[in-house]
């Protein structure tokens, strides 16, 4: 059985995690080492202990938590080196669930936002450094149409784009070496998809671009959430029909853009 890669990919995500946090417009709230205060309230229940500050919380408990709640909660087990840690990187951030369909999405799967055996399944084969690249692309695409982008857009963007280049040297065989923090980073707040929000597109060319890839990420949220209900009602399923091909024409568009951008440099 191969070993656990778990060690080495907390290293990582604890440099971007850092200590202390309690921004104000963080949706995750008072957060010590990347565990927000109510999910340590709820691992200290289920233990049987009293609740106290997650600003005590224990070595051992900060690596149970990381390990039962996101790493096991992706299968990092059971993924490729490099998307291990890239899958990881963004449950911690975003949530499992949220990491799980992003996934889901660059295989072609149902996106469920449960990593089980047919999404495993799909994985044979697939050039994992590709894959690597289109979770980043989503994820970041995500971030953008978030309510607080404008407070940590910066943050967000040098976490992915240093996680997805780890994750391809991993995936590379290289020993990727773990970051470390530069004088002007702080903790990372949580990215939640639930704190989405439709702005208006911003200026330029590369403003159009992010905006269609953020519209895109923002129907396909809503097209997830209407799901469960489309059983219910025939118009829910044709509504949740229109929004997946929405949200792939929009990217669509946003890629073609990007590719036109670049022709227009050259």
């Amino acid at each position: 059985m191969t070993a656990s890669s778990f060690d080495g990919a907390l290293s990582r995500v604890l440099v971007h995690e850092g200590g202390w946090s309690d921004h104000p417009r963080d949706p995750g709230g008072a957060t010590m080492k990347g565990v927000t205060q109510r999910v340590y309230d709820g691992w200290r229940r289920r233990a049987g202990l009293k609740t106290r500050s997650v600003r005590q919380i224990a070595d051992t408990e900060l690596r149970a938590i990381y390990r039962l709640q996101y790493w096991d909660a992706v299968r990092g087990d059971d993924l490729p080196a490099g998307l291990d840690y890239c899958l990881f990187d963004a449950a911690v951030n975003s949530g499992a669930a949220q990491a799980a369909k992003w996934l889901q999405r660059a295989l072609g799967v149902t996106a469920d936002g449960q990593i089980g055996e047919a999404t495993l399944a799909a994985l044979a084969g697939r050039d994992v450094a590709a894959l690597i690249r289109d979770v980043g692309d989503r994820r970041l695409a995500m971030l953008r149409a978030l309510s607080t982008w404008r407070t940590f857009g910066t943050g967000w963007s040098r976490r992915v784009a240093r996680v997805r280049e780890e994750a391809l040297s991993l995936a590379a065989g290289k020993a990727a070496t773990v970051p470390v923090r530069g004088i002007d980073e702080g903790a990372t707040p949580k990215a939640r998809a639930g704190d989405m929000r439709l702005s208006r597109t911003p200026e330029g060319a590369g403003g159009l671009m992010a905006g269609a890839g953020s519209l895109g990420a923002v129907i396909a949220e809503q097209a997830d959430r209407l799901a469960p209900l489309a059983e219910l009602s025939l118009l829910l399923r044709w509504l949740c029909a229109a929004l997946v091909l929405a949200g792939v024409a929009l990217t669509l568009h946003g890629a073609l853009a990007r590719i036109r951008a670049g022709e227009a440099r050259a």
